[in-house]
């Protein structure tokens, strides 16, 4: 620590997330595999389906394999404390990226061209400019059957609570089947366009044990789940009353004359990670 500054070796961060990266992509969220365990209420091909994605998820970490063939984007949200220095970030994300996809599925490709890039880099990066000194790196695996059905909603003020609720009940109608239920639903809410967008990515990745600090927050989100597992579209979209297994929200202020509300779907191989310098 040199004049209140911490400096942190990018050749560190590289080699942590790669560690972290392969570890994600073949354990899914320890969480989602305990909850899916414990559904013993519920119509018999949902509760079978559940039964097949815990014996997938255990497989593929007692064997080190890949838990889903879509080995999804990697997105790195980044949270920089405004007294560090980490020299080669970018290119320790990127070069991670590249080492830990080796030999997975090659998924990125440019979007007019469609010519794949070969090693599943650039990685999406979102920097967040925080106070203090560390430096905090989570990654998300996204796959694209969950984040095609991504929606953004930009209602009116008026449209307060109840238009929420709507939006998100909507966006699962619509989308839930496609996105390889059952899903971690995340919402963001607020801010300007991208501000909800990158709000309800960060949503899908908190613990499914932590709701909302926010208890008109946490009411909302418990409203949600309520409704959207009330569809009936189940584990697998085989029907029955686990479509969701969460609804996480994340709110920021936004403008007076604006009410923008993001849903981010994630399917049940729900694959990301934390770490911190």
């Amino acid at each position: 620590m040199e004049n209140n500054i911490k400096h942190i070796d990018s050749r560190d961060v590289k080699s942590a997330v790669v560690n972290m990266i392969k570890k994600c992509l073949t354990t899914p969220d320890p969480e989602v595999t305990a909850r899916l365990s414990a559904i013993a209420d519920d119509d018999t091909l949902s509760l079978s389906a559940a039964k097949l994605i815990v014996e997938n998820n255990v497989i593929a970490e007692e064997r080190g394999y890949y838990a889903c063939q879509d080995t999804g984007q990697a997105v790195f949200m980044v949270k920089l404390g405004d007294r560090v220095s980490c020299p080669g970030l970018y290119d320790a994300l990127c070069q991670a990226t590249i080492e830990a996809y080796a030999t997975a599925r090659k998924s990125v490709a440019d979007p007019i061209t469609r010519l794949n890039t070969g090693d599943n880099a650039p990685p999406i990066i979102d920097v967040q400019l925080v106070g203090g000194d560390e430096l905090t790196i989570s990654y998300l695996a996204k796959g694209a059957g969950s984040e095609n059905m991504a929606k953004l909603y930009m209602l009116k003020p008026s449209d307060g609570e109840d238009g929420i609720i709507s939006a998100v009940v909507d966006a699962v109608e619509k989308g839930g089947r496609n996105a390889c239920p059952p899903l971690i639903v995340g919402v963001g809410i607020g801010g300007v366009t991208e501000t909800a967008c990158m709000l309800a990515k960060r949503a899908i990745m908190r613990p499914l044990s932590a709701p909302s600090p926010r208890d008109d927050v946490r009411r909302l989100e418990e409203t949600i789940l309520d409704k959207v597992n009330a569809l009936g579209i189940g584990i697998a979209a085989l029907g029955g009353k686990t479509t969701a297994l969460s609804v996480a929200i994340e709110v920021a202020p936004t403008h007076i004359g604006m009410l923008p509300v993001a849903v981010n779907l994630q399917c049940h191989s729900s694959r990301h990670g934390v770490i911190t310098f």
